[in-house]
């Protein structure tokens, strides 16, 4: 069992087993547990090790990320409990729709502040991004694209899609309420979709909440498909 640092986060590793770690959404008294993409899923074993040494470390609390029925096998047999379920979507990515041009540039560091500012007029508080957060996002495949859209006054939307072999994954997507139905979130995704095709990848995954029509809507009409499985974001108690 070993942890390595890695800009704030951790790497919990036990043989092949490896999740990160760190406080979720800046709560101290809260950590979440979220699955290499190239790691196998966690076994109940390595969790409840993971849970103990959480535990040592003073979190109260638990909560994983967006986790497929594989992934969550092992946290479920170790007394975690689905919290929040999800819409899975995929696109095969023969064929990359089009999208108005608007002004893009690739992230940089001095970018960070204002997009969790827009991060959190996004989304409500439960899936607000702190920057232990987007980092986490960033770091959660071996590639990733970090793109935002802008105008004069700053930045109205950003979009992180990774890549981890032949399969492409869209991590975070956000656009200024303000800016909504401006075609922004669509061009965004379009985006990472070009860089993955680039890549030769083969499938992208993104999920949604179930209450998240305007993403859903976006998603479909960008030919995402709902897949027969969703995906749940679990959590646990740390009474121990």
């Amino acid at each position: 069992m070993g942890a390595v640092s890695a800009t704030g986060l951790d790497v919990i590793q036990w043989g092949r087993e490896r999740v990160r770690a760190g406080p979720w959404r800046g709560d101290q008294a809260v950590a979440f547990l979220s699955p290499l993409a190239d790691a196998p899923a966690p076994s109940a074993a390595f969790v409840r090790r993971c849970l103990d040494d959480l535990s040592a470390q003073g979190y109260q609390r638990v909560v994983t990320g967006a986790l497929s029925p594989a992934e969550s096998t092992g946290f479920l047999a170790a007394g975690f409990e689905i919290t929040e379920r999800l819409y899975l979507l995929a696109h095969d990515l023969k064929q990359v729709p089009p999208a108005a041009p608007v002004p893009m540039r690739r992230a940089r560091g001095a970018d960070r502040d204002e997009v969790l500012r827009l991060d959190h007029r996004a989304f409500r508080p439960f899936w607000r991004l702190d920057n232990h957060g987007l980092e986490d996002a960033l770091r959660a495949t071996p590639h990733a694209r970090f793109r935002v859209s802008f105008v004069v006054e700053g930045i109205t939307g950003y979009a992180v899609h990774g890549r981890a072999g032949r399969r492409g994954y869209l991590q975070r997507l956000a656009v200024d309420p303000a800016q909504r139905g401006t075609g922004l979130g669509r061009a965004l995704v379009v985006d990472g979709l070009r860089w993955l095709r680039r890549w030769r990848v083969e499938r992208v995954i993104v999920n949604t909440q179930l209450d998240n029509d305007a993403a859903l809507q976006l998603y479909e009409h960008l030919g995402f498909r709902r897949q027969p499985v969703g995906l749940s974001v679990l959590s646990t108690g740390l009474d121990r």
